[in-house]
């Protein structure tokens, strides 16, 4: 990825975004080098974790991802990774939208679904069936018109799609301020008396620019738990 992206003023990503095919592992060595010239608490999460996960985290298949994204609202790595292996393991190791459809829900709700998450999954797949949301044409977008393409979905909100950017499409510059598990890790690392707000989540994450999910990468892994993104 030689090029990198200038994010708007909200601190997530921005709407100027330009696509990619994601990071490369140069990439990886020029975030690490920046990260830790400008931030001295991510440098040190960054000695202690090593290299960063969010390559290995990626998943090919961009329903799988979602599937996952929205399962995962509102609930543990852990429990959302037990609930979508389950999920799996009902469809014969392959999720696909036909035959997320045509499960009933009872299995659905047997796996650990709630009766909202189901409505979501249920809507997603029917949008991708009618052509209504072309998931593989994700990868040319913008990340705001990505984030406007999912949004569209019920019960996928800016946090699903911002995690779909990061690893689905692998985009290295953003910042879910509104994800708990980094408001957490940056009340800790930092020494702040309470979780930031979005608009001092922003201002913290401006010398990460434009890396600023490998940044919130070694803040999920501070907190013992990275997510997977599947």
């Amino acid at each position: 990825m030689a090029k990198t992206r200038k994010a708007g003023a909200a601190g997530m990503a921005g709407p100027n975004a330009s696509p990619s095919d994601g990071m490369l592992p140069a990439d990886y060595v020029r975030a690490r080098r920046l990260l830790a010239r400008r931030d001295p608490v991510i440098g040190a999460l960054m000695r202690t974790h090593g290299a960063c996960g969010l390559a290995r985290a990626q998943r090919e298949d961009p329903f799988h991802v979602l599937v996952q994204a929205i399962i995962s609202q509102q609930l543990s790595t852990k429990a959302a990774r037990t609930i979508g292996r389950r999920l799996v393991e009902l469809h014969g190791g392959v999720l696909t939208p036909q035959a997320v459809a045509a499960t009933p829900d009872l299995a659905l709700r047997g796996v650990g679904l709630s009766s909202q998450k189901l409505r979501y999954l249920r809507d997603l797949c029917a949008k991708v069936q009618d052509g209504s949301l072309m998931l593989h044409s994700l990868t040319g977008m913008s990340d705001s018109d990505v984030i406007a393409a999912l949004t569209q979905v019920k019960g996928i909100g800016r946090w699903t799609a911002e995690m779909f950017l990061m690893f689905r499409l692998h985009r290295p510059d953003v910042l879910p301020v509104g994800d708990l598990g980094i408001l957490k890790a940056v009340q800790q690392v930092y020494g702040l008396r309470k979780p930031p707000t979005a608009a001092r989540l922003t201002e913290i994450g401006e010398p990460w620019r434009p890396y600023r999910s490998v940044a919130c990468w070694y803040l999920w892994a501070s907190l013992g738990n990275p997510p997977g993104g599947a």
